[in-house]
């Protein structure tokens, strides 16, 4: 499901690469708003996951911001 929305967010043609990277943020932000502290270990690897995907896709818009978030990440 996320790949279907990140896939979807890259492909808006009408809008800025600035507004893709905010889109992609609020995505992410959400998944980790709705884990809470009786989220499981899988549930919360599976956020890290999706979250690792939404920054490769940051980093396909713009290589800085992109390469900076997977490296606060792997910290």
């Amino acid at each position: 499901m996320i790949s279907y929305m990140i896939d979807k967010i890259m492909s808006y043609t009408s809008v800025s690469d600035k507004e893709k990277i905010n889109r992609l943020l609020e995505l992410d932000c959400n998944m980790y708003a709705n884990l809470g502290t009786d989220s499981t270990k899988t549930e919360k690897l599976e956020v890290k996951k999706n979250s690792r995907a939404i920054y490769r896709a940051i980093k396909e818009i713009d290589a800085n911001i992109g390469r900076s978030l997977l490296e606060h990440m792997d910290k």
